[in-house]
C-alpha cells in the first residue's frame, strides 16, 4: 500500500512540473534602447515577446529598474498582442534619476509575473 502512495505523489508531481511547463512562456525583453531627450528625460524603445493566448495570459507590463532593482517607470500594456510577436512597445519622457547610467528592463505577465530574461541599457548622456 505504501509504494501506491509514494507512486501517486510521483505522478502529481510530474503532472504539476508539465502544466507549470505548458501554456505560454514567460515574458521576456529581445531588446531595447534609449534616447536622451533635450528636457533630461529619457525615451524607450522596446521589444517584447512572449505567447501571449488572449486576454486571461498576456504581457501586461514592462518596467524600467535601476541596477539594484529598483522600478523607476512602469509601461502598462491594456491588451494582448497574440499575433504581434515580438512587438515594439515605447515609452518616452522617463526621469532616471541622477546617477543611473544604466538600466534594467523587465517584462511582466499577467499568469507568471516578472519574466527573468531582462535586458540591460547603458543611457546615452543628458543633452
Amino acid at each position: 500500500m505504501r509504494s501506491y502512495c509514494w507512486l501517486g505523489l510521483f505522478a502529481v508531481l510530474n503532472l504539476s512540473l508539465f502544466a507549470g511547463s505548458a501554456g505560454a512562456s514567460e515574458a521576456s525583453i529581445l531588446d531595447a534602447d534609449a534616447v536622451a531627450n533635450a528636457d533630461g528625460t529619457y525615451g524607450f524603445n522596446v521589444t517584447v515577446s512572449h505567447q501571449d493566448e488572449g486576454w486571461t495570459h498576456y504581457v501586461n507590463k514592462w518596467e524600467i529598474l535601476t541596477p539594484e532593482g529598483k522600478v523607476i517607470e512602469t509601461r502598462t500594456l491594456f491588451h494582448p498582442h497574440v499575433k504581434e510577436q515580438p512587438f515594439i512597445s515605447s515609452l518616452g519622457r522617463v526621469v532616471i534619476p541622477i546617477g543611473v547610467s544604466e538600466v534594467i528592463i523587465r517584462a511582466s505577465d499577467t499568469v507568471s509575473g516578472p519574466g527573468t530574461r531582462t535586458f540591460s541599457v547603458k543611457l546615452p548622456p543628458r543633452k
